[in-house]
């Protein structure tokens, strides 16, 4: 069974990375408990697809996974935590959008996005979705743009550097609109302050509001991804607003230290596949707005090596600093 794993692995071309440096595959693997590090708080949201696939993964695997929450330094705690971690196996990542955008954010974020990781696969994607406080005289993306110049607007967001403000920072650019920006300490508190009426619009990735919208205590009026969501059909996607440089879909995915011998990496990324793809799985991402999207190792890493200069663009011609 090795043989035919470091087969499949040497024609995907995975050995041909810098970050998958040969080593023999340990024989058992897993032999003891499997870390999966999360880098934002429980409840966060990476944290509910993170249990689901380590439920699944532990039955699999035959050993314990263990779900770590290292929240902090926008998720800097976590990433360089594994990126320090021996790679066996044993300890894993599960990163998105801010494992790209933290180095153009931070003087000293702790690790390389690149050179330290060994990625496995993205797990999911999700668009982002702008969203307005019902009362709000704006039903559409040209009368949002058209209020925010004749009067003053406050735009939340997750936090400063989040991917919600880097897509808005997009949007003001592209768009000429006009607000003042408020960040918040995570998408929950923003939300709370828009339904309460203390804001008047927040990015948010659309399984964050999903529900909200579907019960009517909030009017989106785009959608960042290429097309229109499936969860919500009925948003405008930013290609059809005339703004398609505002496509921005963010990603959750796996990944592990570099260095991780590659037949572990297979086995891995052959196990989340297939759990993504039962339908007891794959129909609630669905339903909230994710879009299972389960890919090969190369691909999160082109994924990344493109992230790493977009964000680092966007921040500079924004001017985004952290408070």
């Amino acid at each position: 069974m090795l043989a035919s794993l470091l087969a499949s692995v040497m024609g995907t071309g995975l050995a041909a990375w810098p970050f998958a440096r040969p080593a023999a595959a340990q024989e058992g693997w897993p032999d003891r408990p499997i870390r999966l590090i999360v880098p934002v708080a429980p409840g966060g949201s990476l944290d509910p697809l993170a249990r689901l696939l380590a439920r699944h993964l532990q039955a699999s695997l035959g050993q314990p996974v263990v779900v770590e929450n290292h929240a902090g330094a926008g998720g800097n705690i976590a990433f360089e935590l594994v990126a320090r971690a021996r790679p066996d196996g044993l300890t894993l990542l599960v990163g998105w959008d801010s494992l790209a955008i933290n180095p153009a954010l931070y003087p000293r974020p702790g690790y390389d996005p690149l050179r330290d990781f060994a990625p496995i696969l993205q797990t999911v994607s999700a668009a982002q979705l702008l969203v307005v406080r019902p009362g709000l005289p704006a039903d559409t993306m040209e009368a949002f743009v058209s209020l925010s110049r004749s009067r003053a607007l406050t735009l939340g967001s997750p936090g400063n550097g989040s991917i919600g403000h880097l897509a808005a920072e997009l949007l003001k650019a592209r768009s000429g609109a006009e607000w003042a920006h408020a960040p918040y300490r995570g998408g929950g508190p923003a939300l709370q302050d828009l339904m309460a009426g203390h804001i008047d619009a927040v990015f948010l990735t659309l399984p964050a509001a999903t529900a909200h919208v579907r019960a009517g205590r909030l009017r989106p009026l785009l959608v960042t991804s290429p097309g229109r969501a499936r969860a919500l059909p009925e948003v405008p996607a930013a290609r059809e607003s005339g703004l398609p440089e505002v496509e921005v879909v963010s990603w959750q995915g796996l990944l592990a230290p570099a260095g991780t011998p590659p037949a572990i990496i297979a086995r891995l990324r052959a196990e989340a596949a297939r759990i993504l793809a039962l339908d007891e799985v794959a129909g609630p991402l669905l339903e909230q707005g994710f879009e299972p999207s389960p890919g090969t190792p190369e691909a999160l890493a082109a994924r990344l090596a493109a992230d790493v200069p977009r964000w680092r663009d966007v921040v500079r011609q924004a001017g985004v600093r952290l408070d």
